[in-house]
């Protein structure tokens, strides 16, 4: 299908906005691909705030050099889509490298702080714990040392309590036995 002109600089547009607006972007090749495992792509990658879109390659690759972005000879010669990931880029590429299992989907690169990046290192970022997880265990660290604080503190005045308390029963037996 032929566009024209202003449809391809629109295009052109949409491209640039997608990946200014991204914190990364991870490029993937397919074959056989049927709209079901395009769907079920789109809807996981939705649950992460990520998108994925089938482009043009001479279109996405002239934004690619409008904005200095480094790619490999011959990479554009293959069907790509491009999945773009606007909050949190390794539940993006989590869920590209689970896609990549099948046999339709293969992780090509990625671009991340206009780096690029190789399929493995995708991989490994896709093997990082995602933005809720890592704020989990930033909470944990910062709770266990504040629980420790206040035990600590608290320390003197329970021991003092306990030998109090030690005296008044001691005393309170020997009037019992008395």
């Amino acid at each position: 299908m032929a566009f024209t002109r202003k449809e391809k600089e629109a295009i052109v547009d949409q491209y640039r906005d997608w990946i200014r607006n991204s914190k990364a972007f991870f490029v993937m090749s397919y074959q056989n691909m049927d709209m079901m495992a395009v769907d079920q792509a789109r809807e996981n990658l939705r649950e992460v705030n990520g998108e994925i879109h089938v482009v043009k390659n001479r279109l996405f690759r002239l934004v690619m050099d409008e904005m200095n972005l480094d790619y490999e000879d011959g990479f554009w010669e293959e069907n790509n889509m491009i999945a773009f990931a606007f909050s949190d880029a390794p539940s993006v590429a989590k869920v590209m490298s689970d896609i990549s299992k099948t046999n339709v989907f293969d992780t090509r690169s990625g671009y991340m702080d206009e780096k690029l990046l190789t399929a493995d290192q995708v991989k490994s970022l896709a093997d990082l714990p995602t933005l809720p997880v890592m704020r989990g265990i930033m909470l944990g660290t910062i709770m266990a040392s504040a629980t420790k604080l206040v035990r600590t503190l608290a320390e003197p005045a329970r021991s003092m309590a306990a030998v109090v308390k030690a005296f008044s029963e001691e005393g309170q037996a020997a009037e019992s036995a008395a």
